[in-house]
C-alpha cells in the first residue's frame, strides 16, 4: 500500500478508522474474486486497487440513517 494513495484517499474519507474499514472490506471482496472497478497494473496489490477505486469515485460511503434509541 503506497502512502500517497492513502493520503489521497483521506481527502475523500477523512476519518482514518472508517477508511481502514472500507479498504479492508473491499480487499476481502477482491480476494474472493470480485473484479476491480478500475484498471490496475500487474504489480498493484489489492489494497492499492481498493484505494484507487475509492479515489476514482467507484466506491461510496453511506452512513446508516439516524435512529433514535429510546430506553424504557
Amino acid at each position: 500500500m503506497t502512502s500517497h494513495l492513502v493520503e489521497e484517499a483521506l481527502k475523500h474519507v477523512p476519518n482514518q478508522q472508517v477508511l481502514v474499514n472500507i479498504i479492508s472490506k473491499r480487499v476481502r471482496q477482491l480476494n474472493q474474486g470480485e473484479r476491480p472497478l478500475v484498471e490496475v497494473g500487474l504489480r498493484a496489490g489489492l489494497a492499492d486497487t481498493a484505494l484507487l477505486e475509492l479515489i476514482g469515485g467507484k466506491l461510496t460511503l453511506e452512513y446508516p440513517a439516524n435512529t433514535t434509541h429510546v430506553e424504557e
